[in-house]
């Protein structure tokens, strides 16, 4: 399939461009009630005050008459966001099930027909056209920007001539942005909102790819950018590898959970010790008893592969000393102070909210949340006292997210993906050089949530046998986490990354998993109270070190 270049795709468009000035009368008003019914859209919390129609973008080819619509949403707060909408157009109403997600309508025409626009990401010539231009490094042209394809120099191998056509075929499980798996070759992630600047998911993609040459990735194919005439820039999409696997690392984890837990409930309530402390070393600690040494062995070795990758991710980030956006930098007194008053102002939200929820939290949790809230000040003094003093190590690029979710696992290996960074948090600030140690935390806390899930469950379990599974759980959570933390260590070596002393080591992860602890305390505090109880748990335990 051919996709018709910019202005020749305005002038194969059979609807043809008088119609830009009928979509920028009847769009924007349909726009905010549009918007609320895709679940990809990002401002349903928010007052919508107005949307506008910024850009429209054809797309077209021989059996195809798309646009991209591109819309700016303003919010009662004073805040904007761009989203990138894709539709297919009709003069006639197609079959009723096109319409579950909401459809946009352009009435009162000329000819007396109505134009409907609907959602183009279930059109599998529309999905064919994104690859087409992306084979063509082909250019549309809007009114105000335009959209590029690029290549990476590993396209051709990942996307030979010789394979020939790839049958796209949307991913159901649709969250804030859309993907395409074309064959079982590439996929395709495509941006629902558009933000200015550089993606560090095209980035570092970009980098590990053609750079460090980094394995454990899906590798860059190639992308789709919009740019605007002004000179702005926005990452629409990313092509990558197509990685077969067995689902992310958190399901697999949990499948390994169910082993370990009906290991558990065939013995003794007293048989899981309850004295293995937290994680906060690679030193070893006791084990598990016979049992529970059995179940979780299998898991330790994937948690020791898992440890490998992540630290050789670290080292591929850590890797280049030229380029300004990957070469390492020292920690400084200014970079250090500018964490303290993030952690700080994050602790005394997410402890205000603690106090104002406490009365809504589950029965179980109320000691525990009572607790905490009288030891904010401790919280406090603990991040003021890691960040007070000088940490010799080097900053560098990191994931920015890491959890097992963002793990693919193949059956016998990993592969890391999403480099997206925190989505709530601005791009410039996701591209801001961290400790390693960040992702490192990020993990050991994704173990501890992994660990507990299987006991939250809808089907509420006897007080007695909660008590006696949480001692499992977290006997489970300091063995996984330890073998973790060990042959992480062993594989990062001496690098810069790291402090220079074992207690320096010690304090910039207690640092981490402490400030990932209470984000995550504000997060089930606002989004799921049934599970507060695993960062209260969490904080505790770090509060004990």
């Amino acid at each position: 399939m051919d996709v018709i270049r910019s202005e020749d795709a305005v002038a194969k468009f059979a609807i043809g461009k008088e119609i830009y000035p009928e979509l920028q009368r009847s769009l924007p008003p349909q726009l905010p009630a549009f918007l609320s019914k895709q679940r990809w859209f990002g401002g349903k919390a928010r007052r919508v005050l107005t949307a506008e129609l910024a850009d429209i973008i054809p797309i077209c080819s021989e059996a195809l008459e798309a646009l991209l619509l591109v819309a700016t949403v303003k919010y009662a707060d004073g805040a904007e966001e761009s989203y990138a909408i894709p539709v297919s157009c009709a003069e006639e109403r197609p079959p009723s099930g096109d319409f579950d997600s909401g459809s946009l309508r352009v009435e009162g025409r000329p000819n007396g027909k109505t134009l409907v626009l609907t959602e183009a990401l279930k059109n599998e010539e529309f999905l064919s056209a994104l690859l087409e231009m992306i084979r063509g490094e082909a250019t549309m042209e809007g009114q105000k920007g335009s959209l590029h394809a690029l290549q990476t120099s590993a396209y051709p191998h990942l996307y030979p001539s010789s394979a020939g056509v790839l049958q796209p075929q949307p991913v159901r499980a649709e969250q804030s942005n859309s993907s395409i798996i074309y064959g079982d070759r590439l996929i395709l992630k495509f941006f629902r909102r558009l933000e200015e600047g550089v993606n560090p998911d095209l980035e570092i993609g970009s980098f590990l790819t053609e750079k460090a040459h980094f394995p454990h990735i899906p590798q860059l194919a190639g992308s789709l950018e919009y740019r605007l005439r002004d000179g702005r820039q926005m990452v629409q999409g990313i092509l990558q590898a197509f990685i077969p696997n067995q689902g992310d690392a958190w399901r697999y984890t949990l499948r390994c959970l169910a082993e370990f837990y009906e290991d558990v409930a065939q013995h003794p309530a007293d048989a899981v010790p309850s004295d293995l402390g937290g994680i906060h070393s690679a030193q070893p600690q006791r084990g598990l008893p016979g049992y529970g040494g059995n179940s979780v062995g299998p898991y330790l070795q994937a948690a020791g592969l898992l440890a490998q990758r992540t630290a050789e991710m670290h080292l591929a980030l850590a890797s280049e000393p030229r380029d300004p956006a990957f070469h390492p930098e020292p920690f400084t007194m200014e970079f250090q102070q500018v964490l303290e008053r993030s952690v700080l102002e994050l602790t005394a939200r997410v402890f205000g909210q603690l106090r104002e929820k406490r009365s809504s939290l589950p029965a179980e949790w109320s000691s525990k949340a009572d607790e905490l809230a009288g030891r904010e000040h401790e919280i406090v003094r603990r991040f003021q006292t890691a960040l007070s003093t000088p940490i010799h190590a080097m900053r560098t690029r990191i994931h920015g997210d890491f959890h097992l979710g963002q793990v693919l696992y193949t059956g016998s290996d990993f592969v890391i993906i999403d480099f997206e960074g925190e989505p709530a948090r601005p791009l410039a600030e996701r591209r801001i050089k961290r400790s390693p140690l960040q992702d490192v935390a990020g993990m050991l806390r994704s173990f501890h949530y992994a660990a507990f899930a299987p006991l939250l469950g809808e089907n509420r379990l006897p007080a007695q046998d909660l008590r006696r599974l949480m001692s499992s759980a977290e006997a489970w959570n300091a063995r996984v986490g330890n073998r973790f933390l060990a042959d992480y260590f062993a594989t990062s070596g001496e690098a810069s990354y790291l402090p220079r002393s074992r207690q320096e080591t010690q304090s910039v992860l207690e640092l981490h998993l402490l400030e990932k602890a209470v984000y995550e305390l504000g997060y089930e505090l606002n989004n799921r109270p049934t599970w507060v109880g695993i960062p209260l748990q969490g904080i505790s335990g770090l509060l004990a070190l």
